[in-house]
């Protein structure tokens, strides 16, 4: 078996067999296969595409590449959530209390953010103290004893998806379905979870601009889980603008505090409340998603939700001064109104521009070594369906550099697209592909 017969066979159109992929994951890894070989073949993937059974098989591969977290001691129902990823999605920080408040194990590993779109751990590390370089084996334990642990990919899961996923970008092959579903597929496996919800965001902040490239990938992640035997849940959510008001880090984490007081704004309850509900059915703790729903809003309601992240951020070194008291965040330097000059109801508000903004400001990163700024984002004060008179506050820009903050306002102002007559309230939750 080689790598040039592997090319051909996938260049012509060929179903590769299980062996033929591994051989490529096994020896792509070990240096054998070189950049421009790996390039070509995942640019025959891209141009021909990949049946179930292939996308299976690539994504076991790539989960196997690397070391496997086995969370099996916490049940035979070990259940894990990922997003696609956003603008202002600051659901992991909500959610994630709320599940292990109702007694079913966190065990999280959670990215950082690149580009456009924000991270979680980049959020928790705005509490000052928290960690999220956190060993294993403290993880784990972590877990055992309060329920849940949020840290970052301290192991190294999936190493293959790193190589191929770097490649994708260098050569133009980002938008594959197979190798988008595979790639997030692999890390979730590897991360130890038998049950696994999805949230597939879609729209102008999301991977998948349109909900039919969402649901072609959404039915391919689900066709993969049944074949890796890991049920897998995937509800597409609306990002075609902003999930809730903040767009930053710390003020993301405000927001997700607040929220988990019960002041949560409509879009992520509903996003919130409907991932969880799945959460705890594939838990198998209730059938029912209403009932399930029930479940939430009484956790929140009854300050269990709120007091398990205090917990959690206690138990990872973070000062809880901070989460009893969120005045005490720092707060940007300067604090920016972008007025509208228009009138109308808000038609459009562009999310994926709305964190470049937020990104331009110092709240995301270009390269994964850059430095981020805490204190700084955008506050969303209008959002579609929203009527505006000439002379309202649309949002706030926090901002340490007062030219950068002026510029993100005129840039947030011209984003705003307004119509005479009245605009519905975009729908959330948009499909379930189960």
């Amino acid at each position: 078996m080689n790598i040039l017969e592997i090319i051909a066979k996938k260049r012509d159109n060929k179903i590769l067999s299980k062996e033929e992929i591994d051989f490529f994951i096994k020896e792509y890894c070990s240096g054998n296969i070189t950049d421009y070989q790996a390039a070509a073949l995942i640019m025959a993937i891209y141009i021909n595409g990949m049946n179930e059974e292939e996308t299976t098989n690539l994504t076991m591969s790539m989960a196997c590449s690397g070391e496997m977290l086995d969370l099996s001691v916490f049940g035979k129902n070990v259940v894990d959530k990922h997003s696609t990823g956003g603008v202002g999605d600051k659901i992991t920080l909500i959610l994630m209390p709320i599940i292990a408040s109702l007694g079913i194990p966190v065990a999280k590993m959670s990215g950082r953010g690149l580009g456009f779109t924000g991270g979680t751990i980049d959020k928790l590390e705005s509490i000052p103290g928290y960690n999220t370089s956190v060993e294993i084996e403290d993880f784990i334990e972590n877990v055992k004893n309060i329920g849940i642990s949020v840290i970052g990919q301290t192991m190294n899961l999936a190493p293959a998806d790193k190589k191929i996923y770097a490649l994708r970008d260098t050569i133009s092959c980002t938008e594959s379905i197979p190798l988008i579903a595979s790639s997030i597929m692999s890390k979730k496996i590897a991360a130890g979870a038998n049950k696994i919800i999805l949230d597939v965001t879609c729209g102008s902040g999301a991977f998948m601009q349109n909900e039919e490239d969402a649901v072609k990938l959404s039915q391919t992640m689900n066709k993969i889980g049944k074949l890796s035997n890991r049920e897998t849940i995937c509800v597409i959510t609306n990002m075609d603008e902003p999930l809730g008001y903040a767009v930053g880090n710390n003020i993301e984490v405000i927001e997700a505090i607040k929220a988990l007081k019960g002041d949560m704004p409509q879009d992520v309850k509903e996003v919130v409340l409907e991932l969880g509900a799945y959460m705890i059915k594939l838990a198998g703790l209730g059938e029912n998603i209403e009932e399930n729903k029930n479940k939430i809003m009484e956790k929140i309601q009854n300050n269990e939700a709120y007091q398990k992240f205090i917990q959690l951020v206690e138990n990872q070194g973070g000062d809880i001064s901070y989460v009893e008291n969120v005045e005490k965040f720092p707060k940007a330097k300067y604090i920016i109104p972008v007025i509208s000059s228009k009138e109308g109801y808000v038609e459009k508000l562009n999310a994926r521009k709305v964190g470049e903004i937020s990104g331009t400001l110092g709240a995301g990163r270009i390269r994964k070594e850059d430095t981020i700024d805490q204190s700084v984002g955008v506050m969303i004060c209008k959002k579609i369906s929203d009527k505006v008179e000439k002379g309202d506050i649309l949002a706030y820009i926090y901002a340490n550099d007062e030219e950068l903050g002026n510029k993100a306002s005129k840039d947030l102002e011209s984003l705003y697209i307004m119509k005479n007559s009245v605009v519905k309230k975009p729908k959330m939750i948009l499909e379930i592909i189960k």
